[in-house]
């Protein structure tokens, strides 16, 4: 997903642009976006849900 979400998407000049997009996409991967192996869960919503068991 990685390659067509942000290497295949965006036109970067620099390793420093490169860092940007990476970095925005990773908070978003990792936060927002819901993971079938978490059962279609964020990971913020499964850690929140673990922590309540």
């Amino acid at each position: 997903t990685y390659r067509t979400e942000v290497l295949d998407l965006y036109l970067v000049n620099n390793l420093e642009q490169a860092r940007k997009v990476t970095e925005g996409w990773l908070t978003i991967y990792n936060t927002e976006r819901p993971h079938e192996a978490l059962n279609n869960m964020t990971p913020i919503e499964y850690k929140t849900l673990k922590q309540a068991a």
